[in-house]
């Protein structure tokens, strides 16, 4: 299930509402199995303080799941399925999401680095709180997604598709967006909005008049433009 959420404020009308989960999880059986498994099929379940520290799930599907502060180490989960899900409190290097599926999940409170999500598909997801180092998204799709109250330390969206992707209270520094698409992405809650690589590639979002001011050297360079006081 989601809602929509607008960008806030009388400037809502200039970029599409991002549809954000509603997870209502059913009650929830311990685990009480051991490792992860390939392609294991995890349903109804709540994992508490497990460590999964180099373990290999590949191609696993999570079903309405509750994570809660787990130890994601250099875990193999290319291809994973996460669907209808909470994270809370995982924390993690290396962690191996590519090409994996995230719909209808929520990540709250998450400390991440080097997590590989490129080439996954992300829709109607929560990233709130936290921070993440590193974050690898390139040539993902991110469909309806909120990165909120969180720090995002040199994320690279390199080749990825943004549609109606939001930045709300979230720090984003030194991120990459090169040959990026974006598609009603709202980046008026990012404090501070640092750009990498990737400006000319802001096309299709939206950014408060401070942002512009504080881009206009990126921008002036991307233009081939000197800035020079009058002699």
């Amino acid at each position: 299930m989601a809602r929509r959420v607008a960008g806030g404020g009388g400037g809502a009308a200039a970029v599409r509402a991002v549809r954000r989960p509603e997870v209502r999880l059913p009650a929830l059986e311990p685990y009480d199995g051991g490792g992860l498994e390939p392609d294991g099929d995890y349903d109804g379940l709540e994992f508490l303080e497990r460590d999964f520290a180099g373990q290999d799930g590949a191609g696993a599907r999570f079903m309405d799941c509750a994570l809660t502060g787990c130890v994601l180490d250099e875990t193999s989960l290319p291809r994973a399925r996460l669907l209808d899900s909470v994270l809370t409190g995982v924390r993690g290097v290396g962690t191996d999401l590519a090409e994996a599926t995230l719909r209808d999940v929520e990540l709250v409170d998450a400390r991440l680095g080097g997590t590989q999500l490129h080439g996954a598909a992300l829709e109607r997801v929560l990233i709130r709180g936290g921070k993440i180092d590193c974050l690898n998204l390139r040539r993902a799709r991110l469909k309806d997604v909120v990165f909120e109250g969180c720090v995002l330390v040199e994320p690279d969206f390199g080749g990825a598709r943004l549609e109606r992707v939001a930045f709300v209270g979230c720090a984003l520094k030194d991120a990459d967006l090169s040959a990026a698409t974006l598609t009603d992405v709202d980046l008026r809650g990012a404090a501070p909005l640092e750009l990498a690589r990737g400006v000319d590639r802001l096309a299709g979002s939206v950014i408060s008049p401070a942002q512009l001011l504080d881009l206009a050297p990126v921008l002036a360079a991307e233009l081939g433009v000197r800035v020079l006081a009058e002699e």
